[in-house]
């Protein structure tokens, strides 16, 4: 599985072969932060940034921000206060889906959207 920091690099690069506003200085400046902090992120140097730098990265780099996350070892807030409100319960459903096929997931998600209960 890909790290959090090679996603990051090779994501930037790709996009930098066609765009050279993709550059290590100018996506640090467009998401706040220092160049050589970016670098550092992508070498894996440093522990990936707050959920804050992740999610303008993702938008940035043109990434879902729920998988750079996850890359990252990190939940956003918004998904952490809803797992808070019934621990018990959002655990026992990841529990029971570990195994469980993407299709049938997706299936899931689409009833409880639709409320087909």
């Amino acid at each position: 599985m890909t790290h959090f920091s090679d996603l990051i690099r090779s994501q930037r690069e790709a996009l930098l072969a066609d765009d050279r506003s993709y550059s290590l200085r100018q996506v640090a400046s467009r998401v706040g932060v220092e160049p050589a902090y970016l670098s550092k992120v992508e070498r894996g140097d440093v522990p990936p940034p707050s959920e804050k730098v992740i999610k303008k990265l993702a938008l940035e780099l043109k990434q879902d921000s729920d998988v750079l996350l996850a890359m990252a070892g990190k939940v956003s807030e918004d998904l952490r206060e809803i797992i808070c409100k019934r621990p018990q319960v959002f655990a026992e459903l990841i529990r029971q889906m570990k195994e469980a096929p993407d299709h049938a997931i997706l299936r899931v998600v689409r009833e409880v959207r639709d409320g087909n209960w």
